[in-house]
Formats: structure tokens, C-alpha cells, sequence
């Protein structure tokens, strides 16, 4: 197997930015003509831990109805709704429970997060 496709990776990096600037239209009319919804970094950051992380709870919403995996962890064991959670991102972390994600997964898990910042733990309640 040789390089990848500079055009490939050059769109993959596009796709990161949108998920990460909130872009929903420009990502999701991607996502629908074909791109994995399970796309992930160098680093195992997928679509949907880049817009929680960034705050963007249309996109998690988005990602998750296309049927992204909302407890994907990264490379380093984390979730996105533990990133959500350290980030401060309510919205998106209401999105993310909305979607079955559990704050019991990673390391730290989301729960873990919320008690260390003294925020309130995440439920699935």
C-alpha cells in the first residue's frame, strides 16, 4: 500500500475543520454523498469529538442521527462527552446524553470530569 491520496487527505483535514468550526451544512452535504461518519485524525479525534469539544451541538446532533458513535474514544481513552464536560459545553453535552452516549466510558470518564471541576455529573436520567 503507497502514500495516501494527497486530494484525500487534503479533504479529510477540510472535513476536521468544518466538524471543528461548527460548519454543519458544508460537513453534513459530505456526509451525505458518502464520507464515513466514523472519519477520524492522526490522533483518533472522530467528526463528532472535534464539534463537542468545540462546542458545536448542531454537528454532534447532526453526527449522531447519521449514526456516529457517540462514546468513541480518542487515542488518549477520551470521549467526547468527557471533552464536552471539561470544555464546559452544556448544550452539547445534553445533545450528546439525548443521543445514549455514557458518561461511565474513557479515562477520565465524563463523570469523573464533572466531579473534579465540582460541576454536576452527567446522567442518563
Amino acid at each position: 500500500m503507497g502514500p495516501p491520496d494527497p486530494e484525500a487527505v487534503e479533504l479529510a483535514h477540510r472535513l476536521f475543520d468544518f466538524a471543528r468550526d461548527g460548519r454543519l451544512e458544508d460537513l453534513v452535504a459530505y456526509l451525505d454523498a458518502g464520507v464515513p461518519v466514523g472519519l477520524t485524525d492522526a490522533s483518533g479525534n472522530s467528526l463528532l469529538m472535534l464539534a463537542a469539544y468545540h462546542g458545536h451541538a448542531a454537528v454532534v446532533a447532526a453526527l449522531a442521527q447519521r449514526g456516529a458513535d457517540v462514546d468513541q474514544l480518542n487515542d488518549r481513552g477520551q470521549s467526547p462527552l468527557a471533552g464536552a464536560v471539561f470544555k464546559g459545553e452544556d448544550s452539547v453535552v445534553d445533545t450528546l446524553l439525548a443521543a445514549g452516549a455514557d458518561p461511565r466510558v474513557g479515562s477520565p470518564s465524563a463523570a469523573e470530569t464533572a466531579a473534579f471541576f465540582g460541576r454536576e455529573v452527567p446522567s442518563t436520567d
